[in-house]
C-alpha cells in the first residue's frame, strides 16, 4: 500500500470525548470516526486490524469443529417472549415494531435464533454434538456508551452455541472451546488469563472469561499468587470466617440507642461515633421478583449484587427507592438496621465477626450502638455476599490474593438447558424418548479484542501493533522522496517484500521526515525500514516499533531477513 493512496488521515490533538487509551490512539490514527454515540465508521486501517483478528478467530473455530452461520440482525420479539428475556434483557434490548405493527428487536446476542434453528432442523441423538458460530455486527442500547469500540453500542462479535445430548458431552465442548480461546488469543500475541466469571442476563451454570491484562482495564481480576485461583470482582469467592478461630474478649455490651443528627454515610457514622468502619453494619433494602430482602455486610466491605441474586436465586434484584425503604424500615435511607425488622434478612459472613457493632436505629438522625448479631436481631442465612479485597484469603488454598486489571475480550458459558427447555428444543435419545438440548454458549469481541490489544500495547508515541494482528507487517520510510537514489532503494525493497506476501505500507508523501516518524510511530507498524543516507553504504535502518535501538543491514537482506522474523512472531513453520 502507498501511503499517497491510502485513505489514512491522522490528528494530532485528543478529541475531547476520547477517555481511554485505546479510543484516542484509533481515532487518532485514523482507524474510525464517530457516526453516533456508541456507533462508528470502521475506516481500511482500523478494518485491516479487526479481518486480522476474525481471520485468526474463524480459523480456530473451524480447527476445533464448528461450524459458521450468519443469523439475522432483526429478531421477531415471539422468540424473545418464549425464551423468557423479552421483559427481563432491560432497556439495552433495542426493541420498534414494522410497518405491520409487529414487534422486533435488534440482537444484542442470539441465543433465541439459534434455538429456534436447530430445533427447526435437529430431530435425532444422531445430529448431536453440533457447534454453530458466526462473526456479525451485534447493538446493545448502553446507556453510556463509551470508550469507543471497547464500549459502543453497535459492534461486532463472533458467538458460538453448542447443542448436546448428554451432559459429559457439553463438558467435553466447554473445555474444546476454552482451549480455541487460548490458542485465539496467543495468536493474536495478547498477554491474557482466563478467570471465573458470572453468567449475567445470558444465564447458565458456569462461565470464564478471557481478560487482556491492562493496567487501564475497567475490570478488576482477583489473583492467587500461590494456586492460580482467579475470578472476576463479581464471581471472586470470599473464604468463610470461622468465628470459633476468632477469639475475642470483648464483652458485648448493653444495646444502645444513640442520636446521629444528619449522619448517614459509613464515613459519617464513624467519625461521629469515633469508631472503625469494620464496626459498622450496612442495612440494605433490595426488591426482586421474589419480594423484598435486606442484605447485611460489613461496613469496610462492599456488597456484591451478582452473589446476592446468585444466592437468592431471583430472576432480578434492584436497590429499593427511597419509599421502600421507608415502608419497609420506618426510617430515610441511611438511618436502616437489621433490628425489629419482620422481613428476609440475609447477611455476608462478615457480620459473623461484628462484635459491638453499630446499625441504623430504624428512625430518622439514630443509630444503635453494642449491636450483637443473634443476640439482637436474626439472619435467614449466611452466605458470600461481599466484593473481594486486597488481600483476602484464597477460597482455594488460603493463600493471600491479590487484584489486577484486564479487559474481557472473550466469554464461554455453560448454559444447559436454560433456553432449550423453554424454547422446546427437544431430540429423540436412543431408546427415542424425548429430551431437551444441553446448551453451551462462547462469544468473542472482535472490535474490543482490537481495542484491548491498543491498551495492552502502545508508549507516549502511539500504538505498538502485536505482528499476527496489525493491519501492515512493514512501514518503508523514505526520509527524503525527493531524491532518486533514496525512493530508487525504497521501491526495490518495497517490490521486493510485497513478492514475499509481506504486507508492506511505503510512505511515498512528500512529507518532512519529522511528520513521517511520528506518523510511523502512532500508526504502530511492528518493523520500520528507514531509507535514508546510509544507503550510500548500501545499509538502511531496520528498528522494531517496540525497541529503542535500530540497526543498519544491507538492502539485499532486508526482505529475507524480515520474512524470516515475522514468520516466527506469526508461529509459521
Amino acid at each position: 500500500m502507498r501511503y499517497s493512496g491510502s485513505f489514512i488521515h491522522t490528528l494530532k490533538e485528543v478529541p475531547a470525548d476520547a477517555e481511554v487509551i485505546s479510543h484516542r490512539l484509533m481515532l487518532r490514527a485514523g482507524m474510525i470516526r464517530k457516526v453516533a454515540a456508541g456507533v462508528y465508521d470502521i475506516l481500511p486501517l482500523g478494518l485491516r486490524a479487526l479481518r486480522k483478528v476474525e481471520n485468526i478467530v474463524r480459523e480456530e473455530m473451524n480447527r476445533a469443529g464448528a461450524l459458521e452461520v450468519l443469523m439475522p440482525l432483526v429478531i421477531p420479539a415471539e422468540l424473545w417472549k418464549e425464551s423468557g428475556r423479552w421483559d427481563v434483557y432491560g432497556k439495552e434490548l433495542l426493541r420498534f415494531k414494522d410497518r405491520h405493527e409487529r414487534e422486533f428487536c435488534l440482537g444484542p446476542t442470539h441465543e433465541e435464533v439459534i434455538t429456534d434453528m436447530v430445533r427447526r432442523e435437529v430431530r435425532s441423538y444422531r445430529q448431536l454434538p453440533l457447534n454453530l458460530y458466526q462473526i456479525q455486527i451485534k447493538f446493545r442500547d448502553e446507556i453510556r456508551p463509551r470508550f469507543g469500540l471497547m464500549r459502543g453500542r453497535e459492534f461486532i462479535m463472533k458467538d458460538a452455541y453448542s447443542f448436546h445430548a448428554a451432559e459429559d458431552d457439553a463438558d467435553r465442548e466447554y473445555q474444546n472451546m476454552y482451549d480455541t480461546y487460548t490458542r485465539i488469543f496467543e495468536r493474536c500475541g495478547l498477554d491474557f488469563k482466563a478467570v471465573e466469571a458470572e453468567t449475567g442476563a445470558i444465564g447458565g451454570r458456569f462461565s470464564h472469561e478471557f481478560m487482556v491484562l491492562a493496567d487501564t482495564g475497567e475490570d478488576v481480576i482477583v489473583n492467587c499468587s500461590e494456586c492460580g485461583y482467579s475470578a472476576n470482582l463479581e464471581r471472586a469467592e470470599c473464604k468463610e470466617l470461622n468465628v470459633a478461630d476468632m477469639p475475642s474478649e470483648e464483652v458485648m455490651l448493653p444495646l444502645k440507642k444513640v442520636g446521629t443528627p444528619d449522619v448517614k454515610s459509613v464515613e459519617e457514622v464513624s467519625s461521629f461515633l469515633k469508631v472503625s468502619p469494620d464496626k459498622l453494619i450496612k442495612t440494605l433494602v433490595y426488591e426482586t421478583d421474589g419480594g423484598e430482602v435486606v442484605a447485611l455486610v460489613r461496613g469496610d466491605f462492599e456488597l456484591n449484587e451478582a452473589k446476592l441474586k446468585r444466592h437468592l436465586g431471583c430472576e432480578w434484584l434492584v436497590l429499593a427507592e427511597e419509599d421502600t425503604v421507608r415502608r419497609v424500615t420506618g426510617a430515610p435511607v441511611g438511618f436502616a438496621g437489621p433490628i425489629g425488622l419482620k422481613i428476609r434478612i440475609v447477611a455476608d459472613y462478615s457480620i459473623q465477626g461484628v462484635i459491638n457493632g453499630v446499625t441504623g436505629a430504624n428512625e430518622g438522625d439514630h443509630h444503635y450502638i453494642n449491636v450483637n448479631p443473634e443476640r439482637d436481631f436474626k439472619v435467614s442465612a449466611f452466605a458470600d455476599l461481599r466484593m473481594a479485597v486486597d488481600g483476602d484469603s484464597c477460597p482455594r488454598c488460603g493463600g493471600s490474593m491479590g487484584l489486577s486489571r484486564g479487559i474481557e475480550v472473550g466469554h464461554v458459558f455453560k448454559l444447559g438447558r436454560k433456553y432449550s427447555e423453554a424454547m422446546k428444543a427437544c431430540f429423540l435419545d436412543d431408546s427415542g424418548k424425548e429430551q431437551s438440548m444441553i446448551m453451551g454458549c462462547y462469544g468473542i469481541g472482535v472490535g474490543r479484542t482490537v481495542a484491548a490489544a491498543i491498551e495492552q500495547n502502545h508508549d507516549e508515541n502511539g500504538i505498538i501493533w502485536p505482528v499476527p494482528i496489525a493491519p501492515y507487517q512493514v512501514y518503508i520510510l523514505p526520509v527524503n522522496c525527493k531524491k532518486a537514489d533514496i525512493m530508487e532503494t525504497a521501491e526495490r525493497i518495497y517490490a521486493e517484500l510485497v513478492d514475499r506476501g509481506i504486507e508492506t505500507i511505503i510512505d511515498d508523501r512528500d512529507e518532512r521526515a519529522g511528520v513521517k516518524f511520528n506518523d510511523a510511530d502512532l500508526l504502530g507498524v511492528p518493523w520500520r525500514i528507514t531509507v535514508g543516507s546510509k544507503i550510500k553504504e548500501g545499509k538502511v535502518e531496520l528498528k522494531r516499533r517496540d525497541s529503542a535501538e535500530a540497526e543498519l543491514v544491507e538492502t539485499d537482506r532486508v526482505p529475507g531477513l524480515l520474512q524470516d522474523r515475522i514468520r516466527e512472531e506469526l508461529k509459521v513453520s
